[in-house]
């Protein structure tokens, strides 16, 4: 099959229209790995060199009375206590996990567009909707176990000398294998509205960029574009995340993964609507870098495997 997002009826202005079209080639089928080689490289890179700014904000999430004097002060804490090496916990675990992640929650949403846009008679925006939640949906059982593990490693002194060879196992020994999946509500609560907020505004505010752009620059810098649909993607998908990101710390950081219902009725007891929003500015530091770049490393990635760039066709 192929995706055309058009922003008007000519290829030089493309309308937001998602547009499927089948292909029994090879070439029409070989389209689809790409999506998935591109998902994978460009979240084990973004997740990877954020590690740190994860090991500060899921501290002040887990941690919040040793670490209430804000992200700068909570990593100089924790460097002072623990070393530098501390702020790199968990960097197996997000790398692979967030590899296998990134490589299933675009490309599953790339390949369903088509096939939702197919089932919903060309609703484009419910298609694009429907495939967001399928992404999200699968990589959220995906990375329950590599989740479990990097939150267990940087709230849990015990589990912080553990590899991702070592860990995964301990924590099967000690839990059982149905602990890895313990906080798949959690996850859930966390990956869809990410995912939602990330894959959809990403492609709607990058054709709209290109519409705009169209009209006043002869030739559009595909660079401008992408970074800054990416920036403003990662603003949508960190606000809407941000509860979930909180249920899926607190639901990790006990020796048990705790149940979903008793999570959400703790963290409101501690401080209401409010604690749900706990470790945002950190979070809108860390999650603005992942996505910013993620989505710009997706874009070139996706255009040296031959696919046009988000919103540019």
């Amino acid at each position: 099959y192929s995706i055309n997002l058009r922003l008007g009826g000519s290829w030089k202005q493309p309308s937001f229209r998602c547009e499927l079209g089948w292909s029994s080639s090879a070439e029409g089928v070989s389209r689809d790995y790409r999506f998935f080689v591109a998902g994978g490289t460009c979240a084990a890179f973004s997740h990877g060199i954020t590690t740190p700014i994860d090991v500060v904000k899921t501290r002040i999430q887990a941690n919040p009375e040793a670490y209430s004097d804000g992200m700068l002060a909570a990593t100089v804490e924790i460097v002072k206590n623990e070393g530098p090496g501390a702020l790199l916990s968990g960097l197996g675990p997000t790398v692979v996990g967030y590899g296998i992640e990134g490589a299933m929650k675009f490309g599953v949403y790339e390949v369903a567009k088509p096939i939702f846009a197919a089932l919903l008679k060309d609703n484009t925006a419910m298609a694009f909707v429907m495939a967001s939640v399928i992404a999200g949906a699968v990589a959220a059982l995906l990375l329950c176990p590599m989740e479990s593990l990097r939150i267990r490693q940087v709230t849990d002194p015990k589990y912080a000398n553990d590899s991702l060879l070592t860990g995964l196992p301990r924590l099967i020994r000690e839990n059982g294998f149905a602990s890895l999946f313990g906080g798949v509500l959690a996850m859930l609560a966390k990956q869809v509205p990410y995912t939602f907020g990330k894959q959809v505004s990403f492609d709607v505010i990058a054709a709209a960029l290109y519409t705009f752009l169209s009209n006043i620059m002869e030739v559009v810098n595909k660079w401008l574009v992408s970074i800054s649909a990416a920036f403003c993607a990662s603003l949508v998908a960190c606000i809407l995340s941000q509860p979930g990101d909180m249920i899926l710390t607190e639901t990790y950081k006990g020796r048990e993964p705790g149940s979903f219902g008793k999570v959400l009725g703790g963290l409101y007891e501690r401080g209401g609507l409010t604690e749900f929003f706990r470790g945002t500015g950190a979070r809108i530091v860390h999650v603005g870098m992942i996505i910013t770049s993620q989505l710009v490393i997706y874009d070139v990635v996706k255009q040296l495997l031959g696919l046009p760039a988000t919103g540019s066709h």
